[in-house]
């Protein structure tokens, strides 16, 4: 294999280069931290199906087949993938309405479910477009979470209190719910476990973080239903026997009509698990002391949804709680989660009856507990304090998620903040700079009502990109700026700096307006336009139309510039001269000091 081959197998599958570097001293803390790591990724897996609408095992399946993948194609050296809080109910309310309640459809589909949005990330990864997740904002990213936090919580009560609802949706499950409490469904022996397991796992987590609240949970109920057979004698609703045996890879059957229905899911599934990795690829590499090709780290979460689907799992992420456990552990290399996979298959070969008296309500607190862990509201207290507009955009999040759908949720909340970011846009912010004295540079009047205006001379500063949706509001600008002055306009400088693009439709709205003021005798000019934006100025003509001579790279140069020509005088505080060449000219003085 030639130098170049070998490269480019290494850039793809750096899971080879890791064998290759792999240094024999790190062999036994993986080994150590591997199997702490499968004593949590049993019960997570587990919980984490149930809450997206599936048998407790596929969710040992999409462990086995995510983190198998990710060694291979990930380019962390310790990076947890497996089901997640936030992609479970994105999953279930995907599969559950279309699978009818038969549990082996609802398998196949979340399968295939997985392999779309596998192929959206993976598609991603490849032509380097990642960037898609920046959508979601941390404002969508607070709402989303909280309203996906409490969509989890609602739906995992019946389960906790041992009774089940065949309702979808946070309205009728609630409603649901509500009505199976009043109807004496309650099973108390089963709340009883829950509620213990529930504040066992919060309680180790604020005392002692070292210790794996989940794993002494779930043991401990295990041990409790087995020795009192709370199954026969409470009617405990327990987890019973797992499929046993190695999980036989396979490619689910979808009906094409039904591809096209998780096609939207499988979107918002990618944008949800590619930000995810995203986010927590970059932190661990930051505390190791390396970094990671963000490109690969999305191909190999396609690659690791799609080992998933194969294995008959689901939709996975990474993990934001399990990769601390490994990292805590010792984890040094991926080998650490191969470890972890291969436990869990040994505990699906040699004791699948071993979790069999795992009682629902157990796995429900598992759930809420790390539901929980989701809810952001120190976020969304500072948003409320520093932007109120994104403040808004979080609530109308939560309240889509919440009550409209998960999917839809995220396609609404991703919209109003497109809309609203078209319409800073669209109204921006401009202003009329003036002199303010003993301050350096030219500033906005309206802050500044004391600055000076140089008469007969109009600054405009224009804060945004000119564009098709906000020409005409530009043209509104400058015709008002011009009206306004209170000495008749021999000149208008545009102080382009912010403006970073011109469209053809702006282009043409500037010809309007130069023509315009032309007729008006006024002279049209323009200060410190970037290179990018100069060059796109001369394939429109407008170079030719407004005359070279007026572009300047200073607004101190383009005052300087007007006053020489139109003989107009005017003295600076710090110049008693007409100004020329001194600070009011400089790159320095309309750089310093503006607002």
């Amino acid at each position: 294999m030639s130098a170049t081959s070998r490269r480019e197998v290494s850039r793809w599958i750096p899971g080879l280069v890791a064998l290759r570097g792999y240094e024999r001293s790190w062999l036994a803390s993986d080994l150590v931290a591997g199997v702490v790591l499968t004593a949590v990724l049993v019960p997570v897996g587990m919980g984490y199906a149930e809450a997206a609408g599936l048998e407790p095992v596929h969710g040992l399946y999409a462990t086995i087949g995510g983190l198998l993948a990710y060694a291979v194609f990930g380019p962390s050296r310790v990076l947890v993938l497996g089901p997640d809080s936030s992609l479970a109910p994105l999953i279930a309310a995907t599969v559950v309405p279309l699978a009818a309640g038969d549990p082996v459809a609802a398998a196949a589909i979340a399968a295939g479910l997985a392999i779309l949005s596998g192929a959206v990330a993976l598609a991603a990864g490849l032509f380097r477009i990642g960037f898609v997740t920046d959508l979601l904002s941390s404002p969508i990213r607070y709402g989303y979470l909280n309203g996906i936090a409490l969509t989890i919580i609602v739906g995992q009560l019946p389960k906790l209190f041992g009774f089940s609802v065949d309702a979808e949706g946070l309205v009728d499950e609630a409603r649901g719910f509500v009505t199976g409490v009043q109807a004496g469904e309650t099973n108390a022996v089963a709340l009883a476990i829950g509620l213990v397991c529930l504040v066992g796992i919060l309680g180790l987590k604020a005392w002692r973080p070292s210790l794996p609240g989940i794993l002494v949970a779930v043991v401990g109920a295990i041990v409790v239903s087995a020795v009192f057979d709370l199954a026969s004698r409470y009617s405990v609703p327990v987890v019973g026997p797992l499929p046993s045996g190695v999980p036989v890879p396979t490619l689910p059957s979808i009906p094409r009509a039904d591809l096209y229905t998780l096609l939207p899911a499988a979107i918002a599934i990618a944008l949800v698990s590619m930000a995810d990795t995203a986010v927590l690829s970059r932190s661990v590499a930051t505390q190791g002391g390396h970094r990671v090709d963000p490109d690969q780290e999305l191909v190999a979460l396609g690659a690791s949804n799609v080992g998933s689907a194969v294995l008959g799992g689901f939709s996975i992420s990474a993990s934001a709680s399990r990769t601390p456990v490994a990292v805590s552990a010792g984890a040094k290399s991926a080998l650490t989660v191969v470890i972890g996979a291969l436990g869990v298959l040994a505990l699906l070969v040699l004791a699948p009856n071993a979790v069999a008296p795992l009682p629902d309500s157990a796995l429900a607190a598992v759930v809420i507990a790390a539901s929980l862990s989701l809810v952001e509201v120190a976020g969304v207290r500072r948003l409320a304090g520093l932007r109120r507009e994104e403040f808004v955009i979080s609530i109308l999040c939560l309240l889509a998620v919440a009550f409209v759908g998960v999917v839809e949720g995220i396609f609404v909340s991703v919209g109003i903040a497109l809309g609203m970011f078209v319409w800073r846009a669209w109204r921006p912010y401009s202003a009329i700079l003036g002199r303010l004295h003993g301050v350096k540079g030219y500033h906005d009047i309206s802050r500044h009502p004391d600055a000076r205006l140089i008469p007969g001379l109009v600054l405009l500063r224009w804060d945004a990109p000119l564009f098709f949706a906000n020409a005409e509001m530009f043209r509104q600008r400058v015709e008002d700026a011009v009206a306004s002055s209170p000495t008749p306009v021999l000149w208008v400088v545009i102080a382009a700096e912010p403006v970073t693009d011109i469209d053809t439709t702006a282009a043409d709205v500037l010809h309007d307006i130069e023509a315009d003021l032309e007729a008006a005798s006024i002279q049209l000019a323009f200060a410190e336009l970037k290179g990018p934006v100069k060059d796109w100025f001369r394939r429109y003509g407008l170079f030719e139309r407004v005359g070279e001579g007026r572009f300047y790279p200073t607004v101190g140069s383009a005052v300087s510039g007007y006053l020489a020509e139109s003989g107009v005088e005017w003295t600076d505080w710090e110049d008693e001269s007409v100004p020329s060449d001194g600070p009011i000219g400089s790159d320095r003085d309309d750089k310093e000091g503006r607002p």
